[in-house]
């Protein structure tokens, strides 16, 4: 069971929860002394504000909060750090979908990243909604408080090894299989893309793959960006574009994330799970702008900018994901800043070969409270990746849709026939919100899960 959610109900203070479309209506039905007091303290059922009732001995008889009918999920997530420690208990009749969601929006509002300093106070405790669908809610929190915890963890002590151990933890827990290729052997075994990434860091590149499900199940196969750490190689990053690069590996914990609810769900699904981690450092041996790499696909790179990374160690990963031909491939990596410039750090950039996976993971996304938004393959621009000596370049010379250029270039490793979705993600949240701390963000994971569940379930 999630933290600050729970059954005993006794001695709970109530949560009324009220629009400021129903505020005047809800207020007329109050008697005269509560109309006085909330006139009083200016509550007015604004989102997010919240007004205690006062009751015997000074203790608050209920809690009035301002909610939005549209966001069912975050509506209560600001509650258990605003609130006094102690329990509540929502007092409103909510159907099965608004229960879940209250009850999940409550239990991500409680995350707090521990591992190097406890918090100073805990957290209100909610007493699970009627109708809430108790499993959902602690597969998710559990897969989104992993997802967290992966990307807030400082570079030094979230290295590639250290992104590969999770990943077998995860897979010993829910009875997966975890091969790691390692080093050098990611040459001998055809991976030379993220071997050339990775090889300048003391830290040796991997590529994990984790196996999951009946063999004979539909073929859902999930790729992560896992750059542990982004210093822009000999294209070396600016201090401020390197600050935050801890979470430059956002993609793999979102993926295994995603993989941990699926799994925990028991979804009726083949799943495999690919993660080439990497740091991209300085060194002798990194690797240099107009290298030429020859690709697991066998096509080979120019490279126009060792800070175009992501896209190099995703390319050998897809590659091996479509030849397995699988029903699905989802890639989520932190792929381009110019992603966030047209879109902002709150939405993840959607592109797909197919437009019945990108319609219905947009749908998933409006019902989940987890929007995503489609951005196009657009052909004429793939000319902008031609090299003169290379089958392609990794970056185009024109300063103009970066985030597309980024996709068309995955694109080239998976077969037209093989429906795939990439999803450019920041995974990061710049300044907190209810539910959503400041910090690592599972962005896209609920959506994933919802279109993934009720495409195969």
């Amino acid at each position: 069971m999630p933290a600050h959610l729970t059954q005993d109900a006794k001695g709970a203070t109530p949560i009324t929860p009220v629009g400021k479309e129903n505020f005047p209506a809800w207020l007329g039905s109050l008697p005269e002394a509560e109309r006085a007091w909330l006139k009083a303290t200016g509550f007015t059922g604004e989102p997010g504000k919240i007004a205690f009732m006062p009751g015997p001995g000074g203790k608050p008889a209920r809690v009035v909060v301002g909610t939005k009918a549209e966001e069912k999920l975050w509506s209560f997530g600001g509650l258990p750090d605003a609130l006094p420690e102690g329990r509540y208990t929502i007092d409103a009749a909510l159907d099965a979908d608004a229960a879940t969601k209250a009850a999940l929006g409550w239990a991500l509002g409680t995350y707090a990243f521990t591992r190097y300093r406890a918090r100073k106070s805990g957290f209100a405790s909610l007493v699970w909604p009627e109708r809430a669908d108790r499993a959902e809610v602690e597969r998710l929190a559990e897969a989104i408080f992993l997802t967290r915890d992966l990307i807030n963890t400082p570079a030094e002590d979230m290295s590639p090894d250290d992104l590969a151990t999770a990943a077998r933890t995860l897979a010993d827990r829910a009875g997966a299989t975890c091969a790691v290729i390692r080093g050098d052997d990611l040459l001998k075994e055809n991976y030379p893309t993220v071997h050339a990434v990775g090889r300048a860091s003391s830290r040796p590149p991997c590529l994990v793959d984790l196996s999951w499900g009946k063999a004979d199940a539909p073929k859902v196969t999930l790729v992560g960006k896992g750059v542990c750490f982004d210093s822009g190689g000999l294209d070396l990053k600016p201090a401020s574009g390197m600050k935050l690069m801890k979470k430059d590996m956002g993609g793999a914990a979102i993926v295994l994330g995603l993989a941990s609810a699926l799994m925990e769900a028991k979804a009726p699904i083949r799943l495999r799970v690919l993660v080439p981690a990497v740091e991209n450092l300085v060194a002798a041996n990194a690797f240099k702008p107009l290298d030429i790499i020859r690709t697991r696909s066998g096509k080979t790179v120019e490279i126009g900018n060792t800070d175009a990374e992501g896209r190099l160690i995703l390319c050998d990963a897809l590659a091996e994901a479509d030849s397995e031909k699988p029903q699905l491939i989802v890639d989520c990596a932190t792929l381009t800043g110019a992603a966030r410039v047209a879109l902002g750090p709150d939405l993840p950039a959607l592109y797909s070969n197919d437009d019945a996976t990108a319609e219905g993971l947009l749908r998933a996304g409006v019902e989940a409270g987890d929007p995503l938004w489609r951005m196009p393959l657009w052909p004429p621009y793939r000319k902008l990746l031609d090299s003169k000596i290379a089958d392609l370049n990794n970056v185009a010379d024109s300063p103009h849709a970066g985030s597309i250029i980024a996709a068309l270039y995955l694109q080239e490793f998976v077969s037209k026939a093989t429906p795939w979705a990439h999803l450019d993600v920041m995974a990061w949240n710049p300044s907190g919100k209810p539910g959503r701390p400041e910090g690592g963000e599972a962005q896209g994971l609920r959506a994933l899960y919802a279109f993934i569940q009720k495409r195969f379930g």
